[in-house]
């Protein structure tokens, strides 16, 4: 990141998920489902709360490896009995800057468990499987070539600890998810659909590869 990049991220005046963020503070009290409840009715404060959730995911929850994402549509249709959100939708997003901001800071903690093992070996592989008219995995581009340049921008290593992001490029907030979509666009590869087992295994090593990394959603990038 540039020393500008890395002011706009850290100060909360010049960053502009912020805005995400304060919509989802809004959110977290808003009550919405059947049953007339909020975020809030069940959690309480989302500083105590949500404090530590965000570098726990992916997990498995119900028998099913859940992103953040994920895990807020499974409370919306369990517990408020909502409809879930749908992906990359301002609300969505909202929400997960508004959880993901409460670990700011904290070290990822994602491990290999019985319960995740498989996902987890599912996740690694799609990581270095060559995919696409390119023919390029994940790993010749983030491992490989990370520091190298393409197309003028350095190759990062591609380590997810600043999710949801905004992005200079978009000029709005975007998931992870997105983000592993452009990347599959970009070698010419059928992309994996939002809120699949695939992108959740796929998260889930990328999350367990930057375990330890320090937290900084949301962040800001070129």
């Amino acid at each position: 990141m540039s020393p500008e990049n890395r002011a706009m991220q850290d100060d909360p005046n010049l960053n502009p998920a912020q805005f995400w963020v304060l919509d989802g503070q809004s959110l977290w009290q808003e009550k919405a489902g059947k049953l007339n409840i909020s975020c809030a009715s069940c959690h309480g404060d989302s500083g105590h709360s949500m404090r530590g959730v965000a570098v726990r995911l992916p997990k498995m929850s119900q028998g099913k490896l859940q992103t953040l994402e994920g895990q807020i549509n499974q409370c919306r249709v369990s517990r408020q009995h909502a409809a879930a959100l749908t992906y990359e939708s301002k609300e969505l997003l909202a929400l997960t800057a508004f959880v993901g901001t409460q670990s700011k800071g904290l070290p990822i903690v994602v491990s290999e468990t019985s319960a995740n093992k498989v996902p987890l070996q599912k996740g690694r592989q799609w990581f270095y499987t060559r995919m696409g008219q390119l023919n390029l995995s994940c790993a010749q581009c983030h491992e490989d070539r990370a520091g190298l340049k393409l197309g003028g921008s350095v190759i990062p290593q591609a380590h997810p600890t600043a999710y949801p992001i905004y992005r200079l490029e978009w000029q709005g907030l975007g998931s992870l998810q997105r983000r592993l979509r452009n990347c599959m666009s970009g070698v010419r590869a059928q992309q994996f659909e939002y809120g699949s087992p695939e992108m959740a295994q796929l998260e889930l090593f990328l999350m367990w590869r930057a375990r330890g990394m320090t937290l900084e959603s949301p962040g800001v990038r070129p």
